[in-house]
């Protein structure tokens, strides 16, 4: 696990960028906190390092942006989703057929179907300090094992 401390939103797309600039495609992660902890501020840093310099913003009512750079961004909010199976009905399972990175906030609302090998990022506000965060990076499985020592 790789943890990073926060305070402010810059700081926060800074290690978005870091995690991104290790991100290759077919690589996913899972972004869950509770609202206003910086999930699509840590995306933007994610975009950053890709290449992309369009404008991130959270795909909520959308579901998906997809973002052109040196490596595409399939940036996902389940946050509306009602089941799993709305996911497969939008094409889920086609952005996961590696052409690009792919990020989904909120994914703990959809855990039965994401793979099991993914970049899980936990983010919380700390109590003292409005901007404030903690964000823990897991890698999980064998196909991340050498991710963390580049971060």
């Amino acid at each position: 696990m790789k943890e990073f401390r926060t305070f402010s939103e810059a700081e926060t797309v800074e290690a978005g960028f870091k995690l991104g600039s290790v991100l290759k495609a077919g690589d996913v992660v899972c972004i869950n906190g509770d609202l206003g902890t910086g999930k699509t501020a840590f995306t933007k840093g994610i975009a950053q390092a890709l290449g992309i310099d369009g404008y991130i913003t959270s795909p909520t009512f959308t579901i998906v942006n997809e973002h052109k750079g040196t490596v595409d961004l399939f940036h996902f909010d389940v946050y509306r989703i009602a089941s799993p199976d709305e996911m497969f009905e939008i094409g889920f399972d086609e952005y996961l057929d590696g052409k690009g990175v792919v990020v989904i906030e909120w994914s703990d609302l959809i855990a039965e179907i994401i793979p099991p090998e993914h970049i899980r990022v936990d983010m919380e506000k700390l109590p003292d300090d409005f901007n404030a965060r903690v964000i823990r990076i897991n890698f999980i499985g064998k196909g991340y094992e050498h991710y963390e020592g580049r971060l």
